[in-house]
């Protein structure tokens, strides 16, 4: 092997290599969580997103003969579309950068590495609004500083450089405590980071010829985040399905491919079939629709360029498996018109939602689409792609209810050609409600979108959930197995009792201003114990209007919101 070039069959195995660390680590990544909560997810995140990229890359590796640009389109197209949460979403966005920087050569030596170092963060720099030191991005831009110093100082052989850049963003993973407070409260070091180093130095075993275990599953991505009601495209009719196959390919571009272009490929599309869904991003494009002849599809597809990851699935024979399988079970039919997309209208909106009661506030509220997703179920960039697709809508009102899930959301934004997507950045349900409450038909966009997220700022939220470990955190004792409620800046309220817990966290959260206190129960919670929540706080807050609401969210036994 040369010590100084990197091939792209190499740079595959290391891809892959590196991914299958990450996936084996993820349950020990999810564990540093600054806070105690049995919701973690970063981990898993940064793994369901580089799989999704993994299974892609597996397909071309097992073909043979692969090339680079093949090679980094999969990586960057799997990854972002597959992205889920604040860390998926920046690690899609590095393996983006990184692929700018190594696409055009067919062999990879160090200068070209230290460059793409560069572009990686330069790239995931951009993508978030207020970049915050101590995290992924700062290991990510100690690597890539470290790679620059090597590759200036004139080091040619990869094994030595890729070692020593190793070594270093280690030392800065291990300075994230320093930079981020909470960290070093917690005492552990940024989870992110922990994530990327795993993919590092998985990738850093397979170039230096370590025997790994490299099969992927060729499935589709584990733990795919539905719907509620008429969930993905595959919910099916107990009426006729017009359209009898459900056909998927990516597009490996080999002319221009513009706005233009586009709108002509979805008119075609358009007139053989329906549930459209073309994203177009740099040279690759991903497409679905259901159609009767899929080869019409595929003919149209073949002018812009070569066809890859083609899937096509006979709806009406899965249709008539689904129908025979629900009446051994006596569920309930599903309509196939819930699964199309309604009449068109002007402004639409999708808000993500777990718990039974929280969907039929929104519906009740007027949201089209709920994607289930919160907490330990981040919905990736395509989950949300595929819910702009089912809301027959001009402009479309995007409520993400989760700070960890805002990036995505904005991610898709970016991909969305063909309508106006409006992020409104909703880091709770409460904020969600409120936002969409305060929405007026007869504003224009841009003053909706004002009021909207000005109306959201003025809510505070609380949720009360139980600790998983002991830590010692925002001067609080937490043991295993309390309860804690958590506010909108850290942790307001521990104890061995939910409803103490409860009134602590909502005493926190009160101020002279507030007028409004909304609780919604979760799954876990009788009705009657809520009850007697309710009127607990309506003694001590006898001002204030109490609202109880079922939300039936897992983890979190009340979300509480004052405004």
């Amino acid at each position: 092997m040369d010590s100084n070039t990197i091939d792209a069959g190499l740079m595959a195995r290391m891809f892959l290599a590196g991914a299958k660390n990450l996936e084996s680590k993820k349950e020990w990544i999810n564990e540093l969580n600054v806070f105690p909560v049995p919701d973690g997810d970063t981990g898993t995140n940064m793994t369901m997103t580089i799989m999704a990229a993994a299974r892609e890359v597996s397909a071309l590796y097992d073909m043979g003969d692969i090339d680079m640009v093949s090679l980094c389109k999969a990586i960057s197209s799997g990854s972002l579309r597959g992205a889920r949460g604040n860390s998926g979403v920046i690690l899609s966005q590095l393996f983006r950068g990184f692929t700018k920087g190594v696409k055009e050569c067919q062999e990879i030596t160090v200068p070209v590495l230290a460059a793409a170092f560069e572009k990686a963060v330069e790239t995931a720099y951009k993508a978030v609004m207020k970049p915050k030191e101590g995290t992924i991005l700062t290991v990510a831009k100690g690597g890539a500083v470290k790679a620059r110093e090597l590759a200036d100082a004139g080091v040619t052989d990869i094994s030595e450089f890729l070692g020593q850049v190793i070594a270093h963003a280690d030392e800065v993973l291990l300075q994230t405590p320093e930079l981020l407070p909470v960290l070093k409260q917690a005492g552990v070091v940024d989870s992110g980071g922990q994530g990327l180093m795993q993919v590092l130095k998985g990738a850093y075993d397979a170039y230096l010829g370590k025997e790994i275990d490299l099969t992927v599953d060729k499935g589709t991505a584990a733990a795919s985040n539905g719907v509620a009601g008429a969930a993905g495209y595959e919910a099916q009719a107990h009426a006729e399905i017009r359209f009898g196959y459900c056909t998927e390919f990516i597009i490996m571009l080999n002319k221009v491919f513009n706005i233009k272009t586009e709108m002509d490929f979805k008119a075609y599309l358009e007139s053989i079939g329906d549930s459209i869904v073309v994203v177009a991003d740099e040279d690759v494009v991903k497409v679905h629709v259901h159609t009767n002849d899929p080869g019409l599809a595929i003919q149209k597809a073949l002018k812009y360029g070569a066809l890859s990851n083609m899937k096509i699935d006979n709806m009406r024979l899965e249709h008539q498996e689904k129908l025979f399988r629900m009446s051994k079970q006596e569920e309930k039919p599903v309509r196939e018109e819930d699964d199309l997309p309604g009449p068109k209208k002007d402004v639409g909106f999708i808000a993500v939602s777990v718990g039974d009661g929280i969907a039929e506030i929104f519906k009740g509220l007027g949201v089209d689409y709920i994607i289930e997703g919160g907490q330990t179920m981040n919905p990736s960039t395509e989950d949300m792609l595929n819910a702009i697709d089912k809301v027959n809508a001009d402009t479309i009102f995007i409520l993400p209810n989760n700070k960890n899930i805002i990036l995505a959301a904005n991610q898709a934004q970016s991909l969305v050609k063909d309508k106006k997507i409006v992020v409104i950045p909703t880091k709770t349900v409460p904020q969600g409600i409120t936002a969409v409450i305060n929405y007026v038909p007869g504003l224009s966009i841009e003053e909706n979108e004002e009021t909207m997220v000005a109306e959201m700022k003025a809510v505070a939220t609380g949720q009360v959930t139980y600790a998983v470990r002991d830590t010692n955190i925002d001067g609080q004792e937490i043991r295993q197995g309390d309860f804690m409620g958590l506010g909108d800046h850290g942790i307001l309220a521990v104890g061995t009792a939910i409803s103490t817990v409860a009134l602590g966290m909502v005493e926190a959260m009160m101020n002279e201003e507030k007028e409004l206190i909304s609780i919604y129960y979760g799954g876990e919670i009788a009705e009657e114990d809520a009850e007697k929540l309710r009127s607990q706080i309506g003694e001590k807050y006898p001002d204030c209007d109490i609202e109880l609401q079922y939300g039936g969210q897992p983890i979190y036994y009340y979300i509480i919101s004052a405004e």
